[in-house]
This record gives C-alpha cells, structure tokens and sequence, in this order.
C-alpha cells in the first residue's frame, strides 16, 4: 500500500485538512507498492466536487519522480469534503490508483 505522510485516518480512510486559501503540494509515495526495478511512467489526478461547489479544489500542477506522484491543490468550499484519486502507469504497463480526502476549513488564528 501506498504511504500517506501527513494524512489521518478514520472509518472511512485516509483524509488530510486544508484551509480554503492554501495552495499546497500533496503526495503519494508509491514505493512499499512498486515492484523492486518498476517506476512510474505517469501520474494523472482527479477531484470529486460535491454538488453545488462554489469553490472548486483544484489541481494546480502534477509531477512525479521514479516512486512519488505529487500534486498542487488550491481552493475548496469551507466545509466540504473532497476525494482526490491519484492513478499511476508504470513503466511496464502496471495500473493502480489511490484515493484520500481533503476537508476544507477556513482556519483561524
């Protein structure tokens, strides 16, 4: 399974809070999945929106290393509740996906 740094769990899996103004690099480190010589040809992400957004999560930019798939996400309603997927190809044709959720909050000092 893929390692999620930062991220918490509960009954429903894997999440990580965001505040609606941040702009932020997210990861999924696909190495304990990866086969020994196997790396990653491509890295494409996906946002589910809920119904009636008015600030849609975003992916600003996508990049990847060898064993890493990393993301730029901005914006997001405060209070919604975002699942992000990140599907990996690697270089032998292997296809596998992964998916967490971002909770937006307007966070406050």
């Amino acid at each position: 399974m893929a390692t999620l740094t930062g991220y918490r769990a509960d009954r429903v899996g894997a999440y990580i809070d965001k505040d609606t103004e941040a702009i932020l690099d997210y990861a999924v480190d696909w190495s304990d999945w990866l086969p020994t010589s196997e790396t990653i040809a491509s890295s494409t992400w996906t946002i589910t929106v809920p119904a009636g957004d008015t600030d849609v999560l975003a992916v600003d930019s996508n990049t990847y290393t060898s064993t890493v798939a990393s993301a730029i996400i901005s914006g997001g309603t405060d209070g919604n509740i975002y699942t992000v997927s990140n599907q990996i190809v690697t270089a032998d044709g292997r296809r596998e996906r992964r998916n967490f959720r971002i909770v937006v909050k307007a966070r406050s000092v």
